[in-house]
């Protein structure tokens, strides 16, 4: 495009609004956001100096963590870990449809796609991270309970309060199914939490591995690609995490 073209483009888009960036500062969450980041990035630059300008090169994370959006749940905090080392995609309740295109793509740039891989890698890990105290597991039991008492056998929408067609209502639905031979159980409510909790992380595990990414990566040769998959919970309680034992892989 000629020079003069590009310049009358650029003059036709709105102008950088210093007025709203300085303003969402002053909000008093946000203006603390700004201040901890400041901190946190000249903390880093203080004990690595280097850091940022390396991880702008590029990433090359071996893990992909499918967790919960839950605030208490965040992966690198939980892990001890550094930007780059982990590769993540969250969701209320921690699920995997396998129609989601977001998911998808992003287990397919994590295990195929993604440049680290066609390096010598030992292996890559797929995690699925369930967690105790979960908002949208207590709303599908919830709603598996309630069905129960009112002698209903299938799944109903997960909020009642919303059209069965809401968009958390069709989100939920899955772990809601899962509830339903849950609820029959007469267990104590943190027994039947921690299992429908337990339940949705094998699922999803299931659910990745059902695959085509997963799938063409186990028959790649001569052994598979070393692609994991793991099923855990984070217990908020402790701030453990703990392996469900539910391992997958090409020589698994």
């Amino acid at each position: 495009m000629p020079y003069r073209q590009l310049a009358a483009v650029l003059s036709l888009q709105r102008p950088f609004n210093r007025t709203s960036m300085s303003s969402s500062q002053q909000h008093p969450v946000l203006s603390r956001l700004f201040s901890a980041n400041d901190e946190w990035a000249k903390a880093v630059e203080d004990v690595e100096p280097s850091f940022f300008r390396t991880s702008a090169m590029g990433q090359a994370p071996k893990i992909l963590w499918i967790g919960c959006s839950d605030s208490r749940v965040p992966e690198s905090v939980i892990t001890a870990s550094k930007p780059g080392d982990i590769f993540v995609t969250r969701n209320i309740a921690n699920q995997f449809h396998n129609d989601d295109d977001n998911a998808l793509s992003v287990l397919y740039y994590a295990t195929l796609f993604q440049p680290s891989l066609s390096r010598t890698v030992p292996r890559f890990t797929v995690v699925i991270v369930g967690h105790t105290q979960c908002g949208g597991a207590e709303a599908c039991l919830s709603a598996a309970q309630n069905a129960m008492n009112s002698g209903a056998t299938e799944a109903p929408p997960t909020l009642d309060a919303l059209p069965p067609n809401a968009h958390i209502n069709k989100w939920l639905a899955p772990v809601t199914a899962l509830a339903m031979p849950i609820a029959p159980l007469k267990l104590e409510r943190s027994a039947a939490m921690r299992m429908l909790v337990e339940e949705n992380v094998k699922a999803q595990v299931a659910r990745v591995c059902e695959t085509d990414t997963i799938r063409d990566a186990w028959i790649q040769p001569p052994h598979g690609k070393p692609v994991y998959v793991h099923g855990w919970v984070h217990e908020i309680e402790s701030g453990r995490l703990c392996d469900l034992s539910v391992s997958r892989g090409p020589l698994l």
